[in-house]
């Protein structure tokens, strides 16, 4: 009987270190899946550079093209990793089809076709001089996993919190708490005198003579003067308040669709005249067509987190974009134009009486004037306001004062050379050549 207990004892250890070892097995075989795994992520653009290939992504596929979301293109988001798993092709179609993407098409290849197809017909760009390694650092840039946005302080819009100060209600509540001291200093301090008469035998009670308002009014001499002086000040005032009358500086509405002036004009450094072409050529500047705003807003659907304000946050800027696509009629999600647009009701800033004529071209082609000029530091301006008063004196001071730029202007050439020899000077202002004419402007 002992020895069969032995036999069973050791039995039982065989088989104990059989399963152990099947179950390190098991796990090694789990742990050398995961490895593979892992390493099949990126082992297909590991020999690139994310950084190089980010500044390659942005110069040669960022306007049909985003990493997480369908454009003009395709997302491009771990490309080389689902063409090898859904379709089976290598980095060398992928060279090919970025190179020559219209050559690929006409062996018929089948994938091509139907990107091709599905994106409405639309050819890819060629990019012939992209090496190879360039490709290499643009699909490293895509097999990166997306980076989480990072909290912009205090960029939460409506939700941010106010930062510790004094108030202004804290600061009418100390003035005001302080006049009340003071009227109770006022009213023990003649306490404290009558008290002090009544020790000294004082009568407080009897009047002291005639009350100034009565004074006055028996003085003619002064109740006269004191008239002029109301009737000259109420007509100052009067006047000074009918000359504001139609001048609206500082004007700033709210636009239905917010547009910053300072991200566009300021940060992106875009050109007045590119969305305002017609002041070159036209009286007015004009109100740019919402097909202008898509030539960039197509591609550009949020705003980067750095864009964000304590007043403004990057939710408020995204939820503008939404609003310019609604109008437009333009459907982010199918990258196409539903033919639903709707009118955007602009509030007008700068506006000129009717009886005078004012003529951009003539100003920013001929006289070469900076737009901010009138119109102030727009570049600097979250919402436009209106800058210079606009008035007939304004201009006509400009007009004394600035001197015309005649220099490789032909139009100015010859009546240059006579106005000189005219006024006996080098340089002529506006006014000189006849730019304080009534006809100028009133017509």
């Amino acid at each position: 009987m002992k020895k069969s207990y032995q036999s069973l004892d050791v039995n039982s250890t065989i088989n104990m270190k059989q399963v152990s070892n099947r179950k390190l097995g098991r796990n090694i075989l789990k742990l050398s899946f995961v490895f593979i795994l892992t390493i099949s992520t990126s082992i297909f653009a590991q020999d690139g550079d994310p950084e190089k290939g980010k500044s390659l992504f942005n110069s040669n596929c960022a306007a049909c093209h985003k990493l997480d979301k369908k454009m003009t293109g395709p997302a491009l988001r771990h490309v080389e990793q689902r063409l090898a798993d859904e379709q089976g092709l290598d980095r060398e179609w992928l060279a090919a089809w970025i190179r020559n993407s219209s050559g690929v098409l006409k062996t018929g290849d089948a994938y091509a076709t139907k990107i091709y197809d599905e994106y409405g017909g639309a050819a890819m760009t060629a990019f012939p001089q992209l090496s190879d390694d360039d490709i290499n650092h643009i699909l490293a840039y895509t097999a990166q996993e997306p980076a989480v946005p990072a909290q912009v302080a205090g960029a939460t819009g409506a939700a941010t919190t106010a930062e510790p100060g004094i108030s202004n209600q804290i600061i009418l509540g100390a003035l005001a708490l302080l006049f009340v001291l003071l009227a109770l200093a006022l009213l023990l301090v003649r306490r404290t005198l009558t008290r002090f008469a009544e020790a000294k035998g004082v009568d407080v009670s009897e009047t002291k003579g005639t009350p100034i308002w009565k004074a006055f009014v028996q003085n003619q001499f002064l109740v006269l003067v004191t008239a002029i002086f109301l009737l000259l000040a109420s007509g100052y005032y009067l006047y000074g308040f009918m000359m504001q009358v139609g001048i609206d500086q500082g004007y700033q509405p709210v636009q239905p669709i917010h547009y910053s002036h300072k991200i566009h004009a300021g940060d992106n450094g875009i050109d007045c005249k590119y969305c305002h072409s017609s002041a070159r050529v036209s009286k007015t500047s004009g109100i740019p067509s919402l097909n202008v705003c898509m030539n960039c807003h197509k591609s550009i659907y949020e705003v980067a987190e750095s864009t964000a304000t304590e007043e403004y946050s990057k939710e408020f800027y995204d939820g503008e974009i939404q609003k310019l696509y609604a109008a437009a009629g333009w459907s982010d999600a199918d990258q196409k134009y539903t033919g639903e647009a709707q009118p955007v009701k602009w509030v007008r800033i700068h506006n000129l009486p009717d009886f005078a004529y004012f003529n951009h071209s003539q100003h920013v082609s001929v006289a070469g004037i900076e737009c901010q000029t009138c119109h102030g530091p727009v570049e600097e301006m979250e919402i436009v306001s209106q800058h210079a008063p606009l008035t007939m004196g304004w201009c006509i001071n400009c007009h004394r004062d600035t001197n015309v730029k005649v220099k490789d202007n032909a139009y100015y050439t010859k009546i240059h050379e006579e106005l000189s020899k005219k006024y006996g000077v080098d340089q002529l202002t506006v006014a000189q050549m006849g730019g304080l004419e009534c006809g100028k402007c009133h017509y």
